[in-house]
């Protein structure tokens, strides 16, 4: 059973239940009503012809059946001896009890009945004592109920036919409103099912603006990115292939050439020596690469917990390594404080990624500058530069200039430094320095440490 269903199941059940209640209180109601209305009635007429049953208690005051049975009525005059007497010429008798009896003997008024009369119709009674001639009587006074049920059989009917109606309607509306409610619901099941089928990542529609339509929404939201971690894991893949053909085919060349050696001894020693040489520089480049895809796969990984620290420090620990790594190089340091929330191993890695890059292209002698001005980080260099036509794509995965193809690096240095401070809420653009050579500006907002209060002694 669907959710719509057991949604529309229980508003059927529960309108079921409150019109069977609302139904049965209005009957009984109407029913109390009836029988009060009537018993007052039975005893203001009672009451009113008293006097004159009082003054003639043999022939009940006058009074004859065939003006009785005009208003549907019947008199019993019950004597304190037990005699009983009916209007003369009524056909028609109601046996009176032990009730009627006591009222005659104690004077007292008991409550209303309804007894049967001898067709076997019901009937309802009231009894009123009264005295004649020093003898107590009870005047009983009858009307038949046919009326009365006749009217309480139709409110029946009309009741339950109102009812079912009403419990109908409900029913179809219920359901329509729980098939219009959980229509986001059936999208989001379907949307997932489809992907767990087909790895199709389209959209649901969002039909709402309440919370199922921000269900919707977020779930739009989830394949959306679904989708593009999807793309970038497809494009990183391809990009990482194709960066990855060119020295495996030379290094399996290399290898050749070595096997084939090892058999024919073709080769001189010198040979063999460069081609050594070659093979260890590749596999140092296969490392640097495969250390730079695990650093971009762990992209949309979630971020390690962030610490408060000096920038600075990173700065200074990444110009050190500039320095091992260009030891011909002039290196022009101005460093102040910047504390930023964050964490240290990345955004130094990022620093000597700049400094990396500022390296590879820097003429011997030349000279590499890093200052820290305010919020910005600069490195610049006396290399060639960028050329403009280079800039737009500087920070994209395994991008390599004209200039820098023929330059050891894997293409992905500049690209997690541009997720590096991306993730920190901060930038990086790239431009020509004014010695000539390239300049790097990278921002990171500054972020002070919380004030500790001091505890109260």
């Amino acid at each position: 059973m669907t959710m719509g269903h057991r949604v529309s199941l229980l508003v059927s059940i529960s309108v079921v239940v409150a019109v069977a209640l609302t139904s049965l209180s209005a009957w009984f109601m109407t029913r109390i009503s009836l029988y009060h209305e009537l018993d007052d009635q039975l005893t203001r007429m009672a009451t009113a012809i008293s006097p004159s049953v009082a003054s003639d208690p043999q022939n009940l005051g006058g009074l004859e059946a065939s003006s009785l049975a005009a208003t549907n009525t019947t008199l019993i005059l019950v004597r304190a001896d037990g005699h009983v007497a009916t209007a003369p010429g009524d056909n028609v008798t109601v046996t009176t009890g032990a009730k009627e009896l006591a009222v005659a003997r104690t004077g007292t008024v008991d409550k209303a009945r309804t007894v049967t009369d001898s067709r076997g119709v019901p009937v309802r009674i009231v009894a009123i004592p009264f005295t004649s001639d020093g003898t107590h009587y009870a005047l009983v006074a009858g009307q038949n109920l046919t009326g009365t049920y006749a009217t309480l059989k139709s409110l029946s009917i009309v009741l339950v036919g109102t009812s079912l109606v009403g419990i109908v309607v409900t029913a179809i509306a219920g359901y329509l409103a729980a098939t219009s409610a959980t229509r986001p619901l059936r999208d989001l099941s379907r949307a997932v099912h489809r992907v767990t089928k087909t790895d199709e990542l389209s959209p649901i529609p969002v039909r709402s603006h309440d919370e199922l339509g921000d269900l919707a929404d977020s779930f739009n939201v989830m394949l959306s990115s679904l989708s593009n971690s999807r793309e970038r894991q497809k494009q990183l893949i391809a990009d990482a292939s194709h960066e990855l053909r060119t020295p495996l085919t030379s290094m399996r060349t290399n290898v050749e050439l070595l096997i084939a050696d090892q058999n024919n001894h073709i080769l001189p020693d010198q040979a063999r020596s460069e081609i050594l040489d070659d093979v260890a520089a590749q596999l140092g480049e296969f490392s640097s690469l495969i250390g730079d895809l695990v650093q971009l796969s762990r992209e949309d990984a979630p971020p390690p917990r962030p610490q408060y620290f000096d920038l600075s420090d990173a700065v200074s620990k990444a110009v050190e390594r500039g320095k091992r790594r260009g030891p011909n190089l002039e290196f022009d340091v101005h460093l102040e404080p910047h504390p930023v929330l964050g964490d240290e191993a990345t955004l130094e890695r990022a620093v000597t990624n700049l400094l990396d890059n500022a390296v590879k292209f820097s003429p011997a002698g030349g000279t590499v500058t890093v200052t820290m001005e305010g919020d910005n980080v600069i490195v610049a260099d006396e290399g060639p530069g960028i050329a403009e036509a280079d800039l737009p794509h500087i920070f994209d995965r395994f991008y390599r200039s004209d200039r820098a193809r023929n330059t050891p690096g894997t293409g992905l240095g500049l690209s997690i430094v541009a997720h590096t401070v991306t993730s920190h809420q901060g930038w990086i653009k790239a431009s020509r320095a004014a010695s000539g050579g390239a300049m790097f500006t990278m921002y990171l907002p500054r972020t002070e440490p919380p004030v500790e209060q001091p505890t109260a002694s």
